[in-house]
């Protein structure tokens, strides 16, 4: 990647931190004490935890300290952490790509320190370890909290490729930002797994990424590889299961290019499933996740919402041309969600109920199929084909929602030994 290309990217990124500046909750309560997250702690005690090793780090630009310097900047203007190498999830490094992208390998201009793409690079990833000489492996990335969300996936191909090498693997743990009090929505099912879901976890997890490694280390990576990695976790101070990102005083990174608020996050567990039919998912807007529909819709779908009265949520009628991505350059017509009460909300029924009401409203807009026509993209995103079959059939949500229960309370039972931290309702 050359400067001028990475200039261009950087250029988008700042765009999209007006964005969330602007687009922000501030219908939230005022933050607690500060959270000090895993490289806080790390920092505080002078990198010890790294020292005489070889590192590699996994992040992105989430990868801050509380000041806003990025950590691989801090770590090595420190001298006292050898960095050998970073590794960029989807969207890269330096987040210059979009949706299912990486950044190619470069020279990071500001540190010398190769940069390697880490993005569903299954077959690759211990290739890249080995070539850059690391020793111990870092992963330290603002996740969101849904399971179709892939960074969580990046560390799980690195957990397995450190075990097959014998590196530790440390990870700076970071709060989930969507509240982490429990686990909603479907499992996954094996045979639906992909980089959007590689393992059978809930579709809103509710753990920390320090947590889901722990779960990923010790449930899912020996049937692999026949062994476990050698995993730390450095965990954070201050943060409870119960809490909003804005409650933990923390600076607020975009972890993505379409992922601008904390209210984006919390609707992406259900409005992501938008992403399988054949409407827009607001990508190309300035409000990605919030604002969906397509050519034709109009009023019907707003009204018909409403009607519901669905718990925590509101719907606008709203009208929008997607710069990009599904219906790029043309006028839709649809729906801008309003949460009202986050306690009450749960995004992935919501997000169900939308898609069935839709399809009672405008039929005409049916599901997007993945690799021939009968590979439908919801089966993927929610793991279980069942629950397409469901709505096919006219079920309601209530019907749907039941599908998943047994697998959910199973689910619940698996993560509880792999929690650190407290889990304390509001």
């Amino acid at each position: 990647m050359d400067r001028r290309r990475l200039l261009g990217g950087t250029a988008a990124v700042a765009g999209g931190a007006m964005v969330t500046a602007l687009g922000a909750s501030t219908a939230h309560a005022k933050p607690n004490k500060r959270v000090k997250p895993g490289v806080q702690v790390l920092a505080e005690n002078r990198f010890a935890e790294l020292a005489g090793q070889r590192v590699g780090i996994i992040s992105n630009p989430t990868g801050i300290m509380p000041d806003l310097r990025h950590e691989v900047d801090v770590m090595h203007e420190s001298g006292k952490v050898d960095i050998v190498a970073a590794f960029g999830p989807e969207h890269g490094f330096r987040g210059t790509s979009q949706a299912g992208e990486g950044e190619d390998y470069f020279l990071d201009p500001k540190t010398g320190i190769p940069v390697y793409n880490a993005y569903n690079n299954k077959d690759r990833m211990a290739e890249l370890l080995v070539e850059a000489g690391v020793e111990t492996l870092v992963f330290d990335i603002q996740d969101v909290g849904s399971r179709f969300y892939t960074y969580i996936w990046t560390m799980y191909l690195a957990l397995e490729a450190a075990a097959e090498l014998g590196l530790r693997f440390v990870v700076l743990d970071r709060p989930n930002p969507i509240s982490a009090s429990a686990a909603s929505g479907p499992v996954l099912h094996p045979e639906h797994s992909t980089f959007v879901g590689l393992k059978p976890i809930a579709q809103r997890h509710g753990m920390t990424i320090g947590e889901l490694a722990r779960l990923f280390n010790a449930e899912f990576v020996p049937a692999s590889v026949g062994t476990s990695a050698d995993l730390t976790v450095v965990e954070m101070r201050g943060w409870h299961g119960g809490m909003y990102f804005e409650d933990t005083g923390l600076p607020w990174v975009a972890p993505s290019p379409n992922m601008p608020t904390v209210d984006t996050a919390l609707l992406y567990p259900g409005t992501c499933l938008f992403e399988a039919t054949a409407l827009s998912e607001g990508r190309g807007t300035t409000q990605p996740f919030q604002l969906l529909g397509a050519p034709e819709i109009d009023h019907g779908w707003e009204e018909a919402l409403n009607a519901q009265n669905i718990p925590g949520v509101r719907f606008r009628e709203g009208y929008f041309n997607p710069t990009f991505s599904k219906w790029a350059g043309e006028v839709c017509g649809g729906v801008e969600i309003q949460i009202t009460d986050r306690e009450t909300f749960d995004p992935v029924r919501t997000g169900l109920s939308m898609i069935i009401t839709q399809r009672q409203v405008f039929e005409q807009y049916g599901w997007r199929s993945q690799d021939g026509p009968t590979s439908y993209w919801l089966d993927k995103l929610t793991g279980n084909q069942a629950v397409r079959l469901a709505i096919e059939a006219g079920a309601d949500i209530d019907e749907v929602s039941s599908i998943w229960t047994d697998e959910l309370a199973e689910f619940a039972e698996l993560r509880r030994s792999h929690l650190i931290y407290k889990r304390k309702r509001r």
